[in-house]
């Protein structure tokens, strides 16, 4: 069963999507592949419509424009990571912090995004989100990536 955003919630995403698209580097995002088939954009999007998801099943109060964009954005680095260095190699460590200075470079982030996008990875980035929609980011791109990654072979 497809997890459903009430028609108006499904606009203002799209809504969203579409400007992020139209406004920036993040189409190029699709380039690049995340987990399995996956690519980096089609990632970011899911985790975003799972987010936004959570926020509304849960009646959580979060600034849904922010929690939309930040998750949008939290893997902004633009760059294939399965390529062999010694930088890629750490990149679950160092990927947030790149996305954060890509992010900031193209759009003026609020201190929830900086905060959502900077977090995202944590355990692996030793402080947490701050933020209840960072939290809420958290939460969606590992089980996201946990889909991505097996969700064909169980």
């Amino acid at each position: 069963m497809r997890r459903r955003l009430p028609p108006d919630k499904e606009r203002k995403f799209k809504y969203m999507v579409k400007t992020l698209s139209r406004t920036s580097r993040f189409d190029e995002s699709s380039q690049f592949v995340q987990h399995g088939d996956t690519s980096v954009r089609e990632h970011c999007i899911r985790v975003a419509q799972t987010a936004y998801y959570i926020s509304y099943r849960l009646k959580l109060s979060v600034h849904e424009e922010e929690l939309i964009r930040g998750a949008l954005l939290h893997d902004y680095f633009l760059y294939d990571w399965h390529e062999t260095s010694w930088k890629n190699s750490i990149h679950g460590f160092t990927h947030p912090t790149t996305a954060l200075k890509e992010a900031s470079r193209d759009f003026r982030l609020s201190r929830i995004e900086k905060d959502m996008i900077k977090h995202h990875m944590f355990p692996l980035t030793v402080r947490p989100p701050r933020s209840r929609e960072g939290k809420i980011l958290c939460v969606a791109d590992k089980l996201c990536a946990l889909q991505e990654t097996i969700g064909g072979r169980i």
